[in-house]
């Protein structure tokens, strides 16, 4: 009876929980995941109990009716003598054993097998680990972090709570390298076997994977970055764990013609310099964003272009917004990030309360971030955005919102009329920045994921996006609110490409900023980036204002630049 009811209440949970896809876009939706297991682990244990209760039956039988056999196989004839010994043998062949039989092959696990199989249609699919691998990756890449470092748990600002289950085993580094080797990224596969096989080579203990395989892997990822002599010995360490192996033996002919063919036509001092351009080049990949080193630069607090004499400008002050009424006795707190663009930042904007109200709202409407294609004006994943909406962005050619597949996120919308809590951070807006929020773009609510980050962008439609916002007929974004609605550990800044600005979270603030010049032409300094999260939960909240209804409260400049 308990497990029936168990299984009902996992019922339920699951059914509560939407088949989504993308489940590593989102730390909030993989929250579920996690209570999900626990209710799993808790269904298990019942089970387990069920059957250890079934068995120790089962013993107590067994021990029962071996004291009677050898009591009774001593002198079995005088033990038959006994009327009530034949009696209770008869009684055990006819009726205790058909019992017996019974309970021997009664299957427990029918309910919570079923159970299990009916809800595996909402776990996360393989496309779910694979991502999550790759953004393992990405967050080793952007803050140069060793694998070992990964292996162990112990990422950047991590406490010894989060540590104590966070290392990777033989069998999860082994895997992650067989992702990379799947994208055809040899240097990460190198980077992850070889993790792989030093953990192997410490003692570790693994069931599924041998040092061969990973040899294996490891001398075709090192031949595929030119590095031949490394693949020989790799091939020759192999063979000697297994000298029939196919493959190997076949590679260590070809790599030893490849060898001597390459020193015959290579002086040592061309080989040389051509070592050091491979050194150079390990890791290297082609990409269609130019400023990827600042951007990770900044990621790593590296390459602020902010000077001392710069940074004596930047005030905090108490703000009240020309004496606003809703601020004459409470002023907010104001505080420059920034002078040109001026960035500025409004501390403790909104009460935890809103922002757990707002959160609780997004999370069951999230998606795979979208972005806006500029040609067609159609939503479409943002596939370099890793936060939930699964980001979309405007694909260029097309002009549709596409998936931004640089945002890892996912996000939902909220408009004013939805709830109280909404529509008071709306005005709240107004009143701070002065300008009219009635033609802005609803509330949109990001949460990242596993690694989430949003590569360089713009917030404003450029002069080769002329279709670009067209379909919401408010004009082009003319102001950007970024309101914090986490604390995050560890990554996860907005940072500013082309000035070299870093801002880093911190809940209940907003950082604001114009993204057009009063002349209406775009500000190309304030392109920009979210991080990718190292360690924590983000939670943002966007409102874009758009030019609309700003004519008598944002006066246009004569001069491009005014």
């Amino acid at each position: 009876m308990k497990l029936c009811h168990c299984c009902t209440s996992l019922l339920l949970l699951f059914t509560c929980i939407s088949a989504h896809s993308d489940f590593f876009t989102s730390i909030g939706h993989m929250t579920d995941l996690l209570f999900m297991e626990k209710d799993l682990v808790s269904s298990l244990k019942d089970y387990i109990r069920a059957e250890e209760d079934r068995l120790q039956r089962l013993k107590r039988w067994a021990d029962k009716l071996d004291v009677l056999s050898t009591a009774g196989s001593q002198d079995p004839e005088g033990f038959l003598g006994h009327p009530v010994n034949a009696f209770k043998l008869i009684k055990r062949l006819n009726t205790e054993w058909t019992e017996l039989e019974s309970l021997v092959l009664t299957d427990l696990s029918d309910a919570f097998v079923s159970n299990l199989t009916i809800q595996r249609q909402h776990f996360p699919n393989d496309n779910d680990q694979t991502g999550a691998a790759k953004a393992l990756m990405r967050l080793q890449d952007t803050y140069k972090l060793d694998t070992e470092i990964i292996s162990s748990g112990q990422l950047p600002g991590s406490s010894s709570v989060t540590t104590v289950s966070s290392g990777l085993t033989v069998e999860d580094c082994y895997d992650l390298g067989k992702v990379a080797y799947s994208e055809v990224d040899y240097y990460h596969t190198e980077l992850w076997m070889a993790q792989a096989l030093k953990q192997l080579d410490q003692g570790e203990e693994s069931s599924t994977v041998d040092a061969a395989a990973i040899l294996d892997y490891l001398s075709y990822s090192v031949y595929q970055q030119g590095e031949l002599e490394r693949a020989l010995d790799f091939t020759k360490r192999l063979l000697e764990l297994d000298p029939s192996h196919q493959r190997a033996n076949g590679n260590l002919k070809y790599f030893e013609y490849q060898l001597s063919k390459q020193n015959k036509l290579v002086g040592q001092d061309d080989e040389e310099e051509r070592q050091r351009t491979r050194r150079e080049s390990r890791g290297g990949r082609d990409d269609y964003l130019p400023e990827r080193k600042q951007y990770e630069k900044l990621c790593r607090g590296e390459g602020i272009r902010m000077t001392p004499r710069r940074q004596s400008r930047l005030f905090c002050r108490y703000y009240d917004n020309a004496r606003h009424p809703r601020f004459v006795i409470g002023p907010l707190k104001q505080e420059d990030e920034w002078d040109s663009p001026h960035i500025v930042r409004y501390h403790d904007i909104v009460s935890d309360r809103d922002m757990e109200k707002v959160k609780e709202l997004a999370k069951p409407r999230l998606l795979r971030a979208t972005i806006s294609n500029p040609i067609t004006g159609v939503l479409e994943t943002a596939h370099y955005r890793i936060s939930k909406r699964r980001a979309t962005v405007h694909d260029p050619q097309t002009g549709k919102l596409i998936t931004a597949h640089y945002r890892v996120s996912k996000s939902a919308w909220l408009g004013a009329y939805e709830h109280p809590v909404v529509d008071k951070i709306n005005r709240r807006i107004e009143d701070i920045t002065g300008l009219d929020v009635s033609t802005a773009e609803e509330l949109q609510v990001a949460n990242y994921g596993v690694g989430g980050q949003y590569e360089p962008h713009f917030d404003f439609g450029r002069k080769d996006e002329p279709d670009a916002f067209e379909e919401l007929g408010t004009g082009n974004r003319i102001a950007t609110w970024l309101l914090y609605m986490s604390d995050v550990q560890a990554g996860g800044a907005t940072v500013f490409t082309d000035i070299g600005a870093a801002v880093k979270p911190k809940k209940g603030s907003a950082v604001f900023w114009f993204n057009l010049y009063p002349s209406g032409e775009g500000d190309y300094r304030t392109r920009h980036a979210a991080c990718p999260v190292l360690l924590g939960n983000k939670w943002v909240s966007n409102k874009w204002i758009h030019e609309r209804g700003q004519e008598f409260r944002r006066r246009c400049g004569l001069h491009w630049t005014d």
